[in-house]
């Protein structure tokens, strides 16, 4: 099973935590992170993480103890999860964007002490609570390892827990590679944006808290703290170059730009070039339960790449996605495990194959079967931002008598156009660009900025 690993490799992950943290001691002076307050060393930042890891021993935080942490990105809690991984406990990331559900997910992880970091590692509070135990986690603590937990929408939209063995998940960071100022943008509660977290500080680098994952703010604070690593969604970079708010900033800072968790409209990606001429482009992939694979396209904004590196294995099953992981998950909390008797995991991603790279179709969960043909909602979507005046597009399937569903679109338009115009200039385009069946057969048109919800992708599920 995948969570299997031999002794040895066991022994050499539990230094892993240990290599981490004496290579950050020995950057004493360098900005490890920066806030409102500006910016932290990493001898400052280390000694944070000694006063979180006294507060948390003298409430009684024991290892294997699950803590749940609510509050987003901060120097404070940043140094708190690395208090956690040396104590060895179990973390449990929750923000707002999970707020409704925040008593179903800390019963499901069997929180038993809630944190809400302050501003600094004196303040905030540590709280115990009262839950059930998750089996998983409860034969996972006779590893004594630091673990954490992130939370993924199954098919019926009700939340998995998975649970990851921090070191597994720190070994791919070993490795020395360049520490860049990267913008914590993605959502701690997000295992990219955990992952994001780890690999600034393992590397060096200095990472950028942003209270306000919105235009504006995001192009004020790349703009304040000379950015240079910017980690987003194809969502928000459509989001970014509507607002225009990139025009008054200064984003020349930024070297690289990466983009995952959605399809990227070959439209969107031309944009990008002109609100960041001088950054290098990269598609990168992942999956909650896996990891976050290495990426390399064949030339800068391609939306062609090569997804792998060491510890993945990746194949093309009948044009799915399957992935076997040296870093996946223990296990989920509350279901089967999703893999095969070999350790390989169908990732539901429908791709096209070419010499070696692969093109992501959707995934099968959002295809809208019309009379047994499938519509890959992303691909109508990249023809509907090929049509000028188009500033957003959202494709989805409404249901029909005869074929079952068909797509329907809605389009955010620049200036306002009679509806009917616009409707058959839209028709028109798809028909000359696409199969019959997938064209949309009904145009909704607002004049509102495009959307994406809580966790920055596009609100496809919400419309």
């Amino acid at each position: 099973m995948p969570d299997q690993i031999a002794p040895a490799a066991a022994a050499a992950d539990q230094r892993t935590l240990d290599v981490i943290l004496e290579r950050m001691a020995a950057w004493h002076d360098r900005p490890a992170v920066t806030g409102p307050a500006g910016d932290v060393t990493y001898g400052t930042f280390l000694s944070h993480v000694d006063q979180w890891c006294e507060r948390l021993i003298e409430r009684g935080v024991a290892p294997g103890a699950v803590c749940g942490v609510y509050g987003d990105f901060s120097p404070s809690t940043c140094a708190l999860f690395f208090a956690l991984m040396r104590l060895l406990a179990v973390m449990v990331p929750l923000t707002e964007a999970g707020r409704t559900q925040l008593a179903e997910l800390q019963t499901l992880a069997g929180v038993r002490w809630m944190i809400y970091p302050g501003g600094a590692p004196g303040e905030g509070s540590i709280e115990a609570v009262e839950g059930p135990d998750a089996a998983v986690i409860a034969a996972f603590r006779e590893r004594k390892r630091p673990g954490l937990v992130v939370f993924t929408s199954g098919s019926s939209g009700r939340p998995k827990g998975i649970l990851h063995d921090c070191d597994r998940v720190l070994g791919k960071f070993v490795s020395e590679r360049r520490g860049w100022r990267t913008l914590l943008f993605l959502m701690m509660d997000h295992f990219g944006g955990f992952n994001t977290f780890l690999s600034s500080f393992a590397y060096g680098g200095t990472a950028v808290c942003v209270a306000e994952r919105l235009p504006e703010p995001t192009c004020r604070i790349v703009e304040q703290a000379r950015v240079q690593l910017l980690p987003v969604t194809p969502t928000f970079l459509r989001m970014l170059w509507v607002s225009g708010a990139w025009r008054q900033y200064d984003l020349s800072s930024v070297e690289l730009v990466t983009y995952g968790a959605e399809p990227m409209p070959q439209a969107t990606l031309d944009m990008v070039r002109e609100v960041f001429p001088r950054a290098r482009l990269k598609q990168t992939y992942g999956l909650s339960e896996l990891g976050v694979l290495r990426s390399r396209s064949p030339e800068d904004g391609s939306v062609w790449l090569q997804v792998g590196g060491d510890g993945f294995e990746t194949r093309v099953l009948d044009g799915i996605l399957w992935i076997r992981s040296a870093s996946s998950m223990v296990g989920y909390l509350n279901a089967p495990a999703p893999f095969d008797a070999d350790g390989w995991m169908n990732t539901g991603d429908e791709v096209d194959e070419r010499d070696g790279l692969i093109r992501f179709r959707g995934r099968t969960s959002d295809v809208i079967n019309v009379g047994g043909n499938k519509v890959f909602p992303a691909e109508v979507e990249g023809v509907l931002l090929e049509v000028p005046g188009v500033l957003d597009a959202t494709v989805y399937g409404i249901p029909h008598p005869l074929l079952g569903q068909v797509p329907c679109a809605t389009v955010t338009v620049r200036e306002q156009e009679p509806n009917d115009a616009l409707r058959d200039r839209l028709r028109r385009h798809c028909v000359e660009r696409l199969a019959k069946y997938k064209a949309p057969m009904r145009f909704i048109v607002a004049q509102e900025t495009p959307s994406m919800n809580l966790r920055l992708k596009k609100a496809r599920d919400e419309r």
